[in-house]
């Protein structure tokens, strides 16, 4: 494994750890052993959750390897499987992923984290779009995605003029799920983890796929498409073992053993 990232199992999750001293920043090599240890981690039926991280404290990913710019590496480099970070343009992974983002999450940091799930951060966490200060765009993602998040005003202002936004504004613009002490944040990340890893695989995979599926179109257009057996996931999960085991549990007041079929 390279030694610019730690990956570990636990159980059904699984820890990606982004360590490339100072800033975690992320170049092409880095992107495809980060794209092939997502791939890997979508093919794996035993996994259920990722959480990925930054080592230290003050840098969850500086976003794009500028000394690996200065030496030549163009912004559209072919960054491998997944897109830029193994994860940012990863559309069909229907398992979830949580950013534990601790410190800065800044360029191509910031549309990492955007392409999780979910995102718990640290009290010192900052986040920030500031390419257009180095003569480019966040085209990773953070362009496509911030918008559909944040009000049209805030997210402009932040990809426009580069500024932060703190954890606690994050949170009250719904970026983040949830603001913790930096010794918390891991914690707090493996309970949500648990708590995912607890629900039924397929059904899990069905949400993503609806979410995504259906994000533009109307609640009416929304219920014609699930209904007219456009997807993969959603019909599986009706006619699986997993949907008459959760009954089946409840009724008998003990644990579901999901099987993910």
């Amino acid at each position: 494994m390279s030694e610019s990232l730690h990956v570990v199992r636990n159980g059904a999750i699984l820890e990606i750890t982004l360590d490339r001293p100072k800033a975690n920043a992320i170049d092409a090599k880095t992107s495809f052993e980060m794209g092939e240890v997502f791939l890997a981690f979508r093919e794996d039926p035993e996994l259920r959750v990722a959480i990925i991280t930054g080592a230290g404290e003050r840098f969850f990913s500086a976003g794009w390897d500028l000394k690996a710019a200065a030496e030549g590496e163009a912004p559209d480099a072919d960054f491998g499987l997944g897109g830029f970070a193994g994860l940012t343009e990863l559309f069909d992974l229907d398992k979830p992923v949580i950013a534990a983002v601790n410190g800065y999450a800044f360029g191509g940091g910031f549309e990492l984290a955007l392409a999780a799930d979910m995102i718990i951060c640290s009290e010192n966490a900052s986040f920030a779009l500031p390419e257009t200060k180095i003569g480019i765009v966040p085209d990773s993602g953070g362009i496509l995605r911030l918008p559909k998040i944040l009000p049209p005003a805030i997210a402009n202002e932040m990809m426009m003029t580069g500024r932060g936004m703190g954890a606690e504004e994050a949170l009250k613009w719904g970026v983040v799920n949830q603001v913790v002490s930096s010794e918390q944040l891991m914690h707090c990340a493996r309970e949500l983890a648990q708590q995912i890893a607890q629900s039924a695989p397929l059904a899990i995979a069905a949400v993503k796929e609806i979410c995504r599926t259906t994000s533009e179109l109307s609640i009416e257009d929304g219920f014609k498409f699930i209904r007219a057996g456009n997807l993969k996931n959603y019909p599986s999960v009706l006619h699986s073992e997993d949907a008459l085991e959760g009954p089946a549990a409840f009724a008998e007041k003990r644990a579901p053993v999901w099987k993910g079929r």
